[in-house]
């Protein structure tokens, strides 16, 4: 099974190089993610994806210290934090 770190390269860089599959990222990532990773995000956990640009920049922050414990079992179960 990748990692979070692995699955994160293997979806960017299908991304990059398939028009097609980049469109179903950006319109559907849930299910994108499961279909081309063999997986089940847990119930309730979503992906968001966002198309940089030259003029957009996106900063990831990790999760609040202030998460409770539903959404620290989320995040385990999904691997890690995603994209």
């Amino acid at each position: 099974m990748a990692t979070a770190g692995e699955a994160r390269k293997q979806l960017v860089e299908k991304a990059a190089n398939d028009s097609e599959f980049r469109e179903r990222l950006i319109s559907d990532p849930a299910k994108t993610v499961e279909d081309e990773l063999g997986v089940k995000l847990p119930e309730g956990f979503s992906i968001q994806v966002h198309e940089q640009t030259s003029k957009v920049a996106h900063l990831v922050l990790p999760p609040s210290s202030k998460l409770d414990e539903m959404d620290l079992s989320s995040v385990a179960a999904a691997g890690g934090c995603w994209p």
